[in-house]
């Protein structure tokens, strides 16, 4: 059995000590969640402040971000880590898609589909130096001039999870992903 905690993301002065703490204590991982602040920052602290943590957003909101920069912050962290993140991605309920984050509302499921299927394309790009050749409903990828090709990684890129509270999601998360967040 592995033992996750979460790891505080509102301060990220505290990271430091903190993730120390939870690595002396026997943890196996941290998760942060995305609320009232990014879930990422505090995992590149924790990246370089530890050694055999597993890192995991738990979750990041995938619609307002496109794939894009969801697949650089996961390539970074994947190096930071030395191979030790994991994306967990989530789409988040109607209103806050279109209130908070003003972007229009699509079945869910579909969407996140194409948006895991995205960033496995462009990590794809990135390590094998094939052409970025990505089209879908919501999002078309074509272009990775060598300006933006990020250094290779030492191991693969980052497992994906996802959230899923009913069974669309959770048969998604068994046939495209690799687990539930």
């Amino acid at each position: 059995m592995r033992v996750i905690t979460g790891l505080p993301n509102n301060d990220l002065t505290s990271v430091p000590e903190v993730i120390a703490a939870v690595e002396a204590g026997g943890y196996d991982g941290v998760t942060v969640a995305e609320n009232a602040h990014n879930p990422f920052l505090p995992l590149a602290i924790a990246a370089v402040h530890s050694s055999a943590l597993t890192l995991e957003t738990g979750v990041a909101i995938a619609f307002p971000r496109s794939p894009m920069m969801s697949a650089n912050m996961g390539w970074d962290l994947q190096a930071a880590s030395s191979g030790r993140f994991v994306l967990g991605l989530g789409s988040q309920v109607k209103a806050h898609n279109e209130r908070r984050f003003s972007i229009p509302w699509s079945a869910p499921a579909p969407r996140m589909r194409e948006y895991v299927n995205a960033v496995r394309a462009i990590w794809n790009t990135w390590a094998t130096g094939e052409k970025l050749d990505f089209e879908g409903e919501h999002y078309r990828f074509n272009l990775m001039t060598p300006n933006f090709h990020p250094e290779p990684l030492d191991g693969p890129p980052p497992p994906i999870k996802i959230s899923a509270v009913g069974p669309a999601m959770l048969r998604l998360s068994g046939e495209a992903c690799d687990g539930v967040s």
